[in-house]
Protein backbone atom coordinates (compact mmCIF):
# COMPACT_ATOMS: atom_id res chain seq x y z
CA UNK A 1 0.00 0.00 0.00
CA UNK A 2 2.85 2.28 0.84
CA UNK A 3 4.86 2.08 -2.45
CA UNK A 4 0.76 2.41 -4.03
CA UNK A 5 0.73 5.78 -2.03
CA UNK A 6 4.33 7.01 -3.38
CA UNK A 7 4.03 5.84 -7.08
CA UNK A 8 0.82 8.24 -7.56
CA UNK A 9 2.56 10.99 -5.75
CA UNK A 10 5.75 11.03 -7.78
CA UNK A 11 2.91 10.35 -10.75
CA UNK A 12 0.71 13.28 -9.58
CA UNK A 13 4.21 15.25 -9.81
CA UNK A 14 5.79 14.09 -12.90
CA UNK A 15 2.77 13.87 -15.37
CA UNK A 16 3.07 16.50 -17.76
CA UNK A 17 6.79 17.52 -16.40
CA UNK A 18 7.66 19.72 -19.57
CA UNK A 19 4.32 21.10 -20.02
CA UNK A 20 4.38 22.11 -16.11
CA UNK A 21 8.46 23.88 -16.55
CA UNK A 22 6.55 25.61 -19.03
CA UNK A 23 3.54 27.19 -17.15
CA UNK A 24 6.14 27.29 -14.30
CA UNK A 25 7.72 30.37 -16.58
CA UNK A 26 5.02 31.79 -17.55
CA UNK A 27 3.20 32.03 -14.01
CA UNK A 28 5.91 32.47 -11.63
CA UNK A 29 5.05 35.51 -10.59
CA UNK A 30 1.99 34.34 -9.17
CA UNK A 31 3.63 31.34 -6.77
CA UNK A 32 6.00 33.89 -5.33
CA UNK A 33 5.37 35.83 -1.85
CA UNK A 34 7.14 36.74 1.32
CA UNK A 35 7.04 33.57 2.37
CA UNK A 36 7.75 31.35 -0.45
CA UNK A 37 10.16 31.56 -3.42
CA UNK A 38 9.50 29.09 -6.28
CA UNK A 39 10.99 28.85 -9.48
CA UNK A 40 13.32 26.39 -11.46
CA UNK A 41 16.39 24.57 -10.23
CA UNK A 42 19.01 22.88 -13.21
CA UNK A 43 22.93 22.40 -13.58
CA UNK A 44 24.91 19.56 -14.61
CA UNK A 45 25.51 16.35 -12.48
CA UNK A 46 28.23 13.17 -12.09
CA UNK A 47 26.89 10.18 -11.15
CA UNK A 48 27.55 6.60 -10.50
CA UNK A 49 26.67 3.21 -9.19
CA UNK A 50 28.86 0.99 -6.95
CA UNK A 51 28.95 -2.60 -7.34
CA UNK A 52 30.66 -2.65 -10.63
CA UNK A 53 33.94 -2.80 -12.72
CA UNK A 54 33.09 0.79 -14.65
CA UNK A 55 35.29 3.04 -14.75
CA UNK A 56 33.79 6.25 -15.05
CA UNK A 57 30.48 7.73 -13.86
CA UNK A 58 28.25 9.34 -15.99
CA UNK A 59 27.88 13.56 -16.36
CA UNK A 60 24.74 15.02 -17.20
CA UNK A 61 22.75 18.14 -17.50
CA UNK A 62 19.31 18.23 -15.28
CA UNK A 63 16.29 20.47 -14.85
CA UNK A 64 13.46 20.90 -12.51
CA UNK A 65 11.46 23.37 -10.55
CA UNK A 66 11.36 24.16 -6.53
CA UNK A 67 9.79 25.95 -3.92
CA UNK A 68 11.78 26.95 -0.81
CA UNK A 69 9.45 27.74 2.26
CA UNK A 70 9.88 30.24 4.91
CA UNK A 71 9.30 28.20 8.28
CA UNK A 72 10.79 30.46 10.86
CA UNK A 73 13.28 33.20 10.62
CA UNK A 74 16.29 32.01 8.31
CA UNK A 75 14.80 28.31 8.40
CA UNK A 76 13.44 27.01 5.18
CA UNK A 77 12.11 23.93 3.89
CA UNK A 78 13.13 23.56 0.16
CA UNK A 79 11.01 21.13 -2.04
CA UNK A 80 11.14 20.20 -5.38
CA UNK A 81 10.94 17.71 -8.48
CA UNK A 82 14.12 17.12 -10.37
CA UNK A 83 11.96 16.56 -13.63
CA UNK A 84 14.51 15.78 -16.66
CA UNK A 85 17.36 13.82 -14.68
CA UNK A 86 19.04 10.72 -15.16
CA UNK A 87 21.90 8.76 -13.52
CA UNK A 88 24.19 6.25 -14.52
CA UNK A 89 27.90 5.12 -15.12
CA UNK A 90 29.94 4.60 -17.82
CA UNK A 91 32.98 2.95 -19.88
CA UNK A 92 31.16 -0.30 -18.97
CA UNK A 93 33.45 -3.64 -18.76
CA UNK A 94 32.69 -6.44 -20.65
CA UNK A 95 31.40 -8.23 -17.43
CA UNK A 96 29.11 -5.26 -16.77
CA UNK A 97 27.76 -5.25 -20.31
CA UNK A 98 26.64 -9.38 -20.15
CA UNK A 99 25.69 -8.42 -16.84
CA UNK A 100 23.01 -5.49 -17.89
CA UNK A 101 21.74 -7.44 -20.61
CA UNK A 102 23.22 -5.57 -23.51
CA UNK A 103 24.85 -6.84 -26.65
CA UNK A 104 28.65 -6.71 -26.89
CA UNK A 105 29.52 -5.25 -30.34
CA UNK A 106 32.26 -5.92 -32.85
CA UNK A 107 32.85 -2.14 -34.10
CA UNK A 108 34.44 0.13 -30.94
CA UNK A 109 32.33 2.42 -28.88
CA UNK A 110 31.24 3.38 -25.61
CA UNK A 111 28.86 1.46 -23.87
CA UNK A 112 26.92 4.06 -20.83
CA UNK A 113 24.03 2.80 -18.32
CA UNK A 114 21.46 5.31 -17.93
CA UNK A 115 18.64 5.18 -15.55
CA UNK A 116 15.86 8.16 -15.84
CA UNK A 117 14.77 9.29 -12.53
CA UNK A 118 12.16 11.48 -10.85
CA UNK A 119 13.47 12.85 -7.92
CA UNK A 120 11.93 14.51 -5.03
CA UNK A 121 14.46 16.60 -2.49
CA UNK A 122 12.77 17.45 0.59
CA UNK A 123 15.65 19.54 2.56
CA UNK A 124 16.18 21.74 5.63
CA UNK A 125 17.72 24.72 4.79
CA UNK A 126 19.67 27.80 6.52
CA UNK A 127 20.44 30.89 5.42
CA UNK A 128 22.84 33.05 7.16
CA UNK A 129 23.22 36.44 6.66
CA UNK A 130 25.91 36.64 4.37
CA UNK A 131 23.71 34.91 1.68
CA UNK A 132 24.94 31.40 2.05
CA UNK A 133 23.02 28.34 2.94
CA UNK A 134 23.70 25.31 3.82
CA UNK A 135 20.82 22.48 3.56
CA UNK A 136 20.28 18.41 4.13
CA UNK A 137 17.53 16.06 4.21
CA UNK A 138 16.04 13.09 2.31
CA UNK A 139 15.78 12.54 -1.30
CA UNK A 140 13.47 10.16 -3.08
CA UNK A 141 13.03 9.02 -6.39
CA UNK A 142 10.88 6.76 -8.89
CA UNK A 143 13.32 5.23 -11.32
CA UNK A 144 10.87 5.12 -14.57
CA UNK A 145 13.40 3.56 -17.38
CA UNK A 146 16.32 2.20 -18.12
CA UNK A 147 18.80 1.14 -20.52
CA UNK A 148 22.53 0.67 -21.69
CA UNK A 149 23.54 2.67 -24.94
CA UNK A 150 26.20 2.17 -26.96
CA UNK A 151 27.43 5.14 -28.78
CA UNK A 152 30.53 5.30 -31.51
CA UNK A 153 30.75 7.43 -34.72
CA UNK A 154 32.44 4.12 -36.26
CA UNK A 155 33.18 4.81 -40.78
CA UNK A 156 32.11 8.32 -40.13
CA UNK A 157 28.79 7.35 -39.11
CA UNK A 158 26.96 7.94 -35.84
CA UNK A 159 25.79 5.18 -33.96
CA UNK A 160 23.57 4.86 -31.29
CA UNK A 161 22.07 1.68 -29.81
CA UNK A 162 20.08 1.14 -26.73
CA UNK A 163 19.37 -1.80 -25.00
CA UNK A 164 16.71 -1.60 -22.51
CA UNK A 165 16.69 -3.41 -19.21
CA UNK A 166 14.02 -1.87 -16.98
CA UNK A 167 13.28 -5.21 -15.61
CA UNK A 168 16.83 -5.26 -13.87
CA UNK A 169 16.21 -2.11 -11.70
CA UNK A 170 14.11 -1.45 -8.72
CA UNK A 171 11.41 1.28 -9.10
CA UNK A 172 12.62 3.14 -6.21
CA UNK A 173 15.44 5.02 -4.90
CA UNK A 174 16.10 6.92 -1.81
CA UNK A 175 18.69 8.22 0.48
CA UNK A 176 20.19 11.63 1.73
CA UNK A 177 20.83 14.72 0.21
CA UNK A 178 23.74 17.66 1.94
CA UNK A 179 24.66 21.17 -0.30
CA UNK A 180 25.59 24.99 0.46
CA UNK A 181 25.33 27.99 -1.78
CA UNK A 182 25.13 31.62 -2.44
CA UNK A 183 22.20 33.74 -3.01
CA UNK A 184 23.09 36.13 -5.47
CA UNK A 185 22.14 40.07 -5.73
CA UNK A 186 22.00 40.62 -1.89
CA UNK A 187 19.86 37.38 -1.44
CA UNK A 188 17.00 38.55 -4.15
CA UNK A 189 18.95 37.08 -6.97
CA UNK A 190 20.03 33.23 -8.55
CA UNK A 191 21.67 30.99 -6.22
CA UNK A 192 24.46 28.77 -7.19
CA UNK A 193 26.24 26.08 -5.24
CA UNK A 194 26.36 22.34 -4.57
CA UNK A 195 24.91 19.39 -3.71
CA UNK A 196 25.33 15.71 -2.57
CA UNK A 197 23.25 12.93 -2.58
CA UNK A 198 24.15 8.82 -1.65
CA UNK A 199 21.28 6.53 -2.05
CA UNK A 200 20.52 3.61 0.69
CA UNK A 201 18.80 1.69 -1.60
CA UNK A 202 19.99 -0.66 -4.26
CA UNK A 203 19.12 0.41 -7.51
CA UNK A 204 19.62 -3.13 -9.40
CA UNK A 205 17.48 -6.16 -8.00
CA UNK A 206 20.17 -8.55 -8.10
CA UNK A 207 23.57 -6.06 -7.35
CA UNK A 208 23.53 -5.96 -3.50
CA UNK A 209 24.93 -2.68 -2.46
CA UNK A 210 24.50 -1.01 -5.64
CA UNK A 211 23.90 2.23 -4.58
CA UNK A 212 23.87 5.69 -6.57
CA UNK A 213 25.57 8.64 -5.68
CA UNK A 214 25.41 12.17 -7.29
CA UNK A 215 27.20 15.27 -7.43
CA UNK A 216 25.52 18.45 -8.76
CA UNK A 217 26.80 21.70 -9.97
CA UNK A 218 22.96 23.94 -9.38
CA UNK A 219 21.64 27.05 -10.53
CA UNK A 220 18.32 28.31 -9.26
CA UNK A 221 16.22 31.08 -11.12
CA UNK A 222 13.38 32.09 -9.57
CA UNK A 223 10.25 33.11 -11.43
CA UNK A 224 8.67 36.29 -10.88
CA UNK A 225 10.68 37.20 -7.41
CA UNK A 226 11.80 40.54 -9.66
CA UNK A 227 8.32 41.37 -10.05
CA UNK A 228 6.87 40.49 -6.49
CA UNK A 229 10.02 42.82 -4.88
CA UNK A 230 8.52 46.29 -6.94
CA UNK A 231 5.13 45.25 -6.22
CA UNK A 232 6.71 45.33 -2.42
CA UNK A 233 8.61 48.48 -2.85
CA UNK A 234 5.85 50.50 -4.63
CA UNK A 235 3.23 49.79 -1.80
Amino acid sequence: MQKLLLIIALILFSVGARSQILISVLFGDKLNTDGIEFGLEGGFNYSNINGFENDAGLAKFNLGYYFDIRMKNSLYFHIGLQCLFNMGMSKLSDKDIEFLDATKLEYPGKYSQNIFVFYLPMLAQYRFKNYTYVEAGPQLGWMYSSYVQFKSDYNDRDVIIKDYNNSLTNWFDGGIAVGAGYKLLKGEGWSIGARYYQGFTNVFKDVSGSRSNSIYLICKIPIGAAKKNEKGQTN
